[in-house]
């Protein structure tokens, strides 16, 4: 098989995957007149069309899918034959895509992913972070990182073992100035700095203490969708802010931010990496995971082989 036709075999696949010559094209590292023109010679190639084309759509042919079919198998194989190869390479190289909640991949970009890198230069990591749940085989990804109680159960899981927790903070003179909530209630009197969902929504802020959960609708002057600016609207004392623990701990630690409400605001599910299970993985891909196991056990990222 020519490396032409390999491509051109890859291309449908991905074209009959994602529904779209333009996300095939983007999945594919080509332009779309360029994918479009691999799919024409094909398709002139075998006598068959393979696709119905409009404006606004794309869906396979009859003939299209019996293709798909057949040769959607063969392709898994000679994927997975190539890669058993690659596994015996004594250095990892090659790319990895991981997709990630923004907050997540905060929490393990320097102590996992960016000490992985520095063992290991051959690799190239692509971090996707996005505040939806995507299907990350579906989505052309090889790993996953979000909350292990978000993990699909059809998922392999590698819990990363990682405290974590939401927080309330403030600046000092904020509180000074204001006062301090002891109760969720009490920031109805307070201003906040009030948050916007990827979906669009307002977040209410979310409480928990013996058994009671309560979520509260803050007011305040200012809505932002990104947690780094609620950091830095707290800071600068606009009002109390809701983030992630772990975004916030050197700003508490230097006294830049205080908490508050702690005992109302308990423990989080653990984050987990996840991935489906795989033949013959990748060196690269191997050795990240094992990377990960270690990291989990509070053990230095290590030089690792082969599984």
């Amino acid at each position: 098989m020519t490396r032409s036709v390999f491509a051109e075999l890859d291309a449908v696949l991905s074209i009959a995957r994602l529904g779209s010559f333009r996300a095939a094209a983007l999945d594919l590292g080509i332009s779309t007149t360029s994918l479009s023109n691999s799919i024409g010679k094909l398709e002139q190639r075998l006598g068959i069309r393979l696709f119905n084309r409009t404006t606004r759509s794309v869906s396979l042919t009859d003939a299209g899918k019996t293709f798909v079919e057949r040769v959607g198998p063969a392709m898994t194989d000679i994927h997975d034959a190539m890669l058993a190869a690659q596994s015996l390479q004594e250095v990892p190289s090659g790319t990895l895509r991981i997709n990630a909640f923004a907050t997540a991949a905060r929490e393990v970009m320097e102590p996992l992913i960016l000490s992985f890198l520095q063992r290991y230069p051959q690799v190239h990591i692509d971090l996707v972070t996005e505040g939806r749940l995507v299907d990350i085989v579906a989505a052309g990804f090889d790993l996953g990182l979000r909350p292990s109680d978000l993990v699909p159960d059809d998922m392999i899981a590698v819990p990363l073992g990682l405290q974590r927790s939401n927080a309330v903070v403030a600046s000092p003179d904020f509180l000074r100035s204001h006062g301090m909530p002891t109760i969720p209630a009490d920031l109805y009197r307070f201003r906040c700095i009030r948050a916007r969902l990827p979906n669009h929504a307002l977040f209410r802020w979310k409480f928990e203490k013996d058994g009671i959960a309560v979520q509260i609708d803050v007011q305040g002057a200012i809505t932002l969708d990104e947690s780094s600016l609620v950091r830095i609207a707290a800071q600068n004392g606009i009002g109390l802010g809701y983030v992630m623990e772990a975004d916030v701990r050197e700003d508490i630690a230097a006294g830049r931010l205080v908490r508050v409400l702690e005992d109302w605001t308990p423990p989080l599910a653990p984050l987990a990496l996840y991935y489906p299970g795989r033949k013959n993985p990748p060196a690269a891909f191997s050795a990240f995971i094992r990377a990960a196991r270690d990291f989990a056990h509070g053990e230095p990222t290590r030089r690792v082989g082969r599984d």
